[in-house]
């Protein structure tokens, strides 16, 4: 069976490419977690995000917003001594920052991100990973304005991740056996 080879080498990788990444989410919440978790990951490997996945939804009252936007400087202070996450003051802030600003939306984050694409995920053909951008004007776009909203750590290419991860874009390479797949989560 092939795969995009950028999962190959790591079970917890290969288990994450073909049951979660580029499905398509439409649960706003889910959503949540995976903006936050692919802010966490500025300046880090996926993988030490994937691994420590359990232990920010530990951590993060299961990254639940309305929960986490009330935190205050005793969380932080909680959190920045929790080894089960990545231990930055900043991007600790920025989640609930980010929190804050989800729970100000005045549509559910789901309408609001998929309609950025029509509500239909966009399909690539990319044959091999150095064909597949960082960033694209899309993700510029959305970057700017989650940025108005009040989130953080949303840059072009955090919010490209994303897009991929969430599947607003199917950037699973022709040859691998997800890239036909579009199952909604």
């Amino acid at each position: 069976m092939m795969r995009c080879p950028w999962c190959l080498g790591e079970p917890i990788y290969v288990k994450y490419h073909d049951e979660e990444w580029g499905s398509p989410v439409r649960d706003s919440q889910k959503l949540f977690e995976s903006l936050i978790l692919d802010g966490a990951q500025a300046g880090l490997s996926w993988i030490t995000i994937l691994k420590r996945r359990e232990g920010y939804r530990i951590a993060f009252d299961g990254l639940n917003p309305e929960k986490i936007a009330v935190y205050g400087d005793r969380d932080v202070e909680r959190l920045m001594a929790d080894s089960r996450i990545i231990r930055n003051k900043r991007k600790i802030l920025s989640a609930i920052e980010n929190a804050r600003a989800y729970c100000a939306m005045s549509m559910p984050l789901s309408d609001w991100i998929w309609g950025f694409v029509d509500n239909t995920p966009i399909i690539n053909h990319f044959k091999t990973l150095q064909e597949i951008p960082a960033t694209t004007k899309l993700s510029e776009k959305i970057s700017q304005e989650l940025k108005r909203l009040g989130f953080s750590f949303v840059g072009p290419t955090i919010i490209y991740a994303f897009m991929q991860a969430v599947g607003m874009v199917n950037d699973h390479l022709v040859d691998c056996f997800r890239h036909e797949l579009r199952k909604d989560s």
